[in-house]
């Protein structure tokens, strides 16, 4: 029996092992971003596929003119590659290492004196000056965002979501890459941005 006791041991020490760098590997790799009123960490950092942010990108038409400010920007690959379209592009992420990783990122993309990275709360963000904002958070934080876009920024703003809507706001334009969802928004003038509605052809 004791040979039998010493393997099972064994295995118990390995599976604890495993799961417990398995564990150690999915906290340093999900930073995320806080909501209003609490120090929480609610939106895991998950980076949008480069074929995903070619599209958004591309459906908001950003160029040379435009300020593009990503909220939650994670490595700063949204914020980079507006850059690289020849936008002014500004990250907010409020985890400190996210930050660190992104200047390192653009300082090795060449467009560190186009890119900007903020440490900070999205919702204590002023992102007045955007033409184009970015977004992959949650469905619930999209909803808390979706009253401070609809009041700060310019009529005409275009607003691009991956995987996650704006509830019963109609997205001007969708898009799927790789399966996932893109959405397009265009802020409307301020007299009819109390109340949008989805329409039924847009469903």
């Amino acid at each position: 029996m004791k040979p039998v006791r010493l393997l099972l041991a064994s295995l118990t020490s390995i599976v604890l092992a495993t799961s417990l760098a398995a564990a150690q590997t999915s906290s340093e790799s999900l930073p995320t971003i806080a909501v209003p009123g609490t120090v929480d960490k609610d939106v895991p950092f998950v980076p949008s596929p480069d074929a995903v942010v070619a599209k958004m990108l591309e459906m908001a038409m950003v160029g040379p003119k435009d300020v593009v400010y990503d909220l939650g920007s994670g490595d700063g690959r949204i914020v980079i590659a507006a850059a690289k379209k020849g936008a002014r592009a500004v990250g907010v992420d409020i985890d400190p290492e996210r930050i660190r990783e992104s200047n390192q990122n653009a300082r090795e993309a060449g467009v560190q004196k186009r890119v900007k990275f903020i440490e900070q709360n999205l919702f204590d963000t002023d992102f007045r000056e955007a033409s184009v904002v970015t977004l992959y958070l949650l469905p619930g934080v999209n909803m808390k965002l979706r009253p401070k876009l609809l009041s700060e920024l310019r009529p005409g703003t275009r607003i691009v979501s991956h995987s996650f809507d704006m509830g019963d706001w109609a997205p001007a334009k969708t898009a799927q890459v790789d399966g996932a969802n893109v959405y397009l928004w265009i802020v409307p003038p301020r007299t009819a941005a109390s109340a949008p509605k989805r329409d039924a052809a847009s469903r």
